[in-house]
């Protein structure tokens, strides 16, 4: 079973210590976010999901279901987005970091779900 972990990118910026990988899963940098804050954090955009499917999303709950069958299809339309992913996650702990605001409602929960269910294959 895999070690991946995620985590608001506020939240990780108070307390940066983290075993095994960082990842930044936004498409767009954080807001109110300097370089230095995310030092050693490796920044895997790709792995985001598309700009017109993040602006037809919008964070909206009553989407979420609709986004995430989306989302998926792009992740499996194009796995090797999250290959640097996949690899670290293969090595030890990763941690995913977002920036939305709900802890419920982000494609981050997506993600970690999709790369869980290729390391377990």
């Amino acid at each position: 079973m895999s070690d991946i972990t995620i985590e608001r990118v506020y939240d990780y910026r108070r307390d940066p210590q983290r075993a095994g990988t960082v990842f930044l899963v936004d498409r767009l940098w954080p807001r109110g976010v300097s370089k230095e804050d995310l030092d050693g954090v490796e920044w895997a955009q790709d792995a985001a999901p598309s700009p017109n499917l993040r602006i037809w999303f919008g964070h909206t709950a009553d989407r979420f279901e609709e986004f995430t069958g989306r989302y998926r299809s792009e992740l499996d339309g194009h796995p090797e987005r999250a290959q640097p992913l996949l690899d670290a996650a293969r090595q030890g702990p990763v941690t995913l970091l977002y920036a939305a605001k709900d802890p419920e409602v982000n494609h981050a929960l997506v993600l970690k779900s999709w790369l869980d269910e290729q390391l377990s294959e």
